[in-house]
C-alpha cells in the first residue's frame, strides 16, 4: 500500500478525500519532524518511531575495493509494538481483536514456560535441547547424485 491507497482507505472512514489527506499528511509530518528534533513518538499497540545515531566506519568501495571513512549519521528507526506484532503473526482475523490476541498470546506462552519449569524441576535441560537440534537438523548442500538413464531405450538395427 502506497501514500495514495491508504489515503483512499482513510478517506471511506472519514468521508471525503480532501481531509485523509489532511490527516494523513499532518500525521506524517508530526512524527518525522518530531523524530528529526531527537524526540521518540511511541503509539501503544502500534510501534515507536525514534532517531538512531550511527558511528563512522571504515567501509570499501565495492567497484575499485578502496578502503574509504563512512562519516556518522542519524537515520529513523522504527520498532513495531507487541499488538501489531501479534496482528501480522496472528493474520487478520476479524473474531478476535488485536488487544484480546495479545492478552491471549502471552497468557499461553507464561504457561508454556510455567508448564517447561515444572516438568524439568525448575532447571533447564540444555543438553536435550542440543541433541534434539543436532538430530532434527537437515544436511546442508546439494546430494550427489547419479546420472539419470534417459528414456529412450537403445535400437537395434
Amino acid at each position: 500500500m502506497n501514500k495514495g491507497e491508504l489515503i483512499d482507505a482513510i478517506s471511506g472512514r472519514l468521508g471525503d478525500r480532501r481531509s485523509a489527506t489532511e490527516a494523513v499528511n499532518a500525521v506524517l509530518e508530526t512524527i518525522q519532524s518530531t523524530v528529526a528534533n531527537g524526540d521518540k513518538v511511541a503509539i501503544t499497540g502500534f510501534g515507536v518511531f525514534e532517531k538512531s545515531e550511527r558511528q563512522a566506519r571504515a567501509g570499501r568501495n565495492p567497484a575499485t575495493g578502496a578502503a574509504i571513512q563512512v562519516p556518522a549519521s542519524s537515520v529513523p528507526k522504527f520498532r513495531p509494538g507487541t499488538g501489531f506484532k501479534a496482528l501480522v503473526n496472528a493474520g487478520n482475523k476479524a473474531d478476535r481483536t488485536t488487544a484480546d490476541r495479545t492478552t491471549a498470546d502471552k497468557t499461553k506462552a507464561d504457561e508454556t514456560t510455567a508448564d517447561k519449569t515444572k516438568a524439568d524441576g525448575g532447571k533447564a535441560d540444555k543438553t536435550k535441547a542440543s541433541e534434539k537440534r543436532a538430530d532434527g537438523k537437515k544436511a546442508s548442500g546439494k546430494q550427489a547424485r547419479g546420472k539419470k538413464a534417459s528414456g529412450k531405450k537403445a535400437s537395434r538395427r
